[in-house]
């Protein structure tokens, strides 16, 4: 592939041409804003900017995947005889953000309007809704049509009700997919076996030596190799192994990542997918949020496929349901409830937690082997899996009371399949209950215990996770009862939950204190991470 041209050698095909701005996460053809455009009618714009890097201090890896992705997407729509006017990191005059670039591509192109797909982060769509006010032509502002669920569908469903409960929600979801849907044989559309949801079915424990098929790895290409390069050279100081690279960067190698998991991995995906095992960082997951989340595959393309699979006998039920359950329930929900929660959901602390997040969760250096562990496949492959990232990293945050945004900023920075619209739910509802119960019925706080039962970790662990306070004795047991009891006052009225205090209560005061002594013990101990892990400690001229 040729090497990117950049904005300045760019020459105007046509007069005053509808200018398309593309963002890093809608690399699709069919995205919105190209809809009912023809190469004659639109100059498409593409921008590399300072500002969506270093917002929060993202992992090297997640720069590489975006750039470079962006870079080849740009080429297949020249390809296609689109022109694409492509503002690289380093060009001259680089402003630095959307807003400026735009305003620059505008003046350039002599632009008769601006059409643009709307962002799908909140503090992006502020700035673009600013546009009419400063651009000499007409703003067009689309909506984002590869979700299924629109916002006023969203809307819909959150009216007059008190919790957002996704079940309800993901039931909608099937039944407008029509997805695992069958006749009920009374004329009535009802859920595949008779269940819409078989998460019951879908929590076995790691069993023996657990391999898992391998993940497609592909290979940097040049201009991977280029943007690679940059990273390197620009973002030296921000968290992450650079290399090895290995993710998706094109539709096709994202549809060859899919087959393989669709070939491979669906089968035993649902009963083991909360299951956890040291050294297997995967396992049967099928790593392809990153390509769902900036736009190379298509959600409801990959929940037809996995369909498919179950309809032909390849795949069994629960597997099937559970990673369709994930897409058009869980993703599609926790974008909504984003949209109805912001810009509020940024700065709730339900729980009153402000503790600063711990310096091992940059390093790794802790003697608790889940997280070492977690943190340490999050480091080389900015990727760890949902029960990772909810019950042992997002677990440890809950329970020692580690602040929202810091929480927050660090799963953004280090991820990279994070993006605010599915992030900041995620963690500030699901991980650590910071809204107050609008997204999770109760948090998901949980001892050594439920660690020890669904992982291999504890077994080779300095900590006990039989042991229960003192030295020696895993953290997580007394950091629940210290949790527990700092929150009683909010939590004893839940109803999942709210019978854990009688629980606490016939323990007594002399046991109650060996708890609560342990527990705060070990908070003494943390090591607060240094300034500028996520953020810069100075804005950037």
């Amino acid at each position: 592939m040729t090497k990117l041209k950049a904005s300045r050698s760019i020459t105007p095909r046509m007069t005053n041409p509808i200018l398309v701005p593309i963002l890093g996460d809608q690399l699709s053809r069919n995205i919105s804003s190209l809809d009912g455009l023809t190469p004659s009618d639109a100059t498409i714009l593409m921008m590399e900017v300072w500002d969506e890097a270093t917002y929060v201090k993202h992992h090297k890896q997640k720069i590489v995947l975006i750039f470079s992705a962006m870079r080849h997407f740009a080429e297949e729509l020249r390809a296609d005889g689109w022109q694409v006017d492509y503002v690289a990191l380093d060009d001259p005059g680089n402003t630095g953000s959307f807003t400026g670039e735009v305003a620059r591509a505008v003046a350039r192109h002599d632009a008769s309007e601006v059409r643009i797909t709307e962002a799908s982060e909140w503090r992006v769509s502020q700035a673009i809704a600013e546009w009419e006010d400063r651009l000499p032509c007409p703003v067009s502002i689309l909506p984002d049509t590869r979700f299924i669920a629109t916002h006023a569908d969203f809307r819909a469903f959150a009216e007059d009700r008190k919790h957002l409960t996704m079940e309800y929600f993901y039931r909608e979801m099937r039944r407008k997919t029509g997805l695992l849907m069958r006749d009920d044989g009374q004329g009535k559309m009802g859920p595949e076996g008779d269940q819409w949801n078989l998460d019951a079915e879908n929590r076995e424990p790691p069993k023996g030596d657990m391999k898992s098929p391998p993940v497609p790895k592909f290979e940097p290409d040049a201009i991977t190799q280029e943007v690679i390069a940059l990273v390197g050279t620009r973002f030296a100081d921000h968290f992450g192994d650079l290399e090895p690279f290995g993710w998706p960067v094109t539709r096709d190698e994202a549809l060859d990542a899919a087959d393989a998991f669709f070939a491979r991995r669906l089968e035993k995906f649902g009963p083991y997918q909360d299951a956890m095992v040291h050294g297997q960082d995967d396992l049967y997951h099928s790593m392809l949020s990153t390509s769902l989340n900036i736009g190379l595959l298509d959600p409801l393309e990959l929940c037809q496929r996995a369909e498919a699979e179950y309809r032909k006998g390849r795949a069994p039920l629960n597997s099937v349901e559970g990673f369709i359950r994930q897409i058009i329930g869980w993703r599609e929900y926790v974008r909504g409830f984003y949209w109805h929660q912001m810009p509020g959901l940024a700065e709730a602390n339900e729980l009153g937690a402000h503790r600063p997040l711990p310096e091992f969760f940059w390093t790794g250096k802790t003697d608790m082997r889940c997280l070492a562990d977690c943190v340490r496949t999050t480091r080389e492959d900015a990727h760890a899996h949902h029960i990772q990232r909810l019950m042992v990293l997002g677990n440890f945050c809950l329970i020692a009371g580690i602040e929202p945004k810091a929480v927050q900023d660090w799963y953004l920075a280090v991820y990279a399949d994070a993006f605010d619209w599915v992030e900041l739910p995620n963690v500030s509802g699901m991980v650590l209950y910071a809204d107050g119960g609008r997204l999770a019925t109760k948090p998901y706080a949980a001892s050594g215990n439920y660690i020890n039962k669904m992982s291999d970790y504890c077994g080779k662990c300095r900590y006990k996770v039989s042991q229960k306070t003192g030295d020696g004795a895993c953290p997580f047991n007394p950091l629940y009862w210290h949790f527990m009891d700092a929150n009683r006052a909010r939590l004893e009225s839940n109803h999942r939950i709210g019978r854990i205090f009688a629980t606490w209560d016939r323990m007594g005061e002399a046991k109650q204190g060996e708890y609560l002594q342990s527990a705060q013990k070990f908070l003494d101990s943390l090591e607060p991470a240094r300034k500028g892990w996520a953020r810069a400690e100075e804005p950037t001229e």
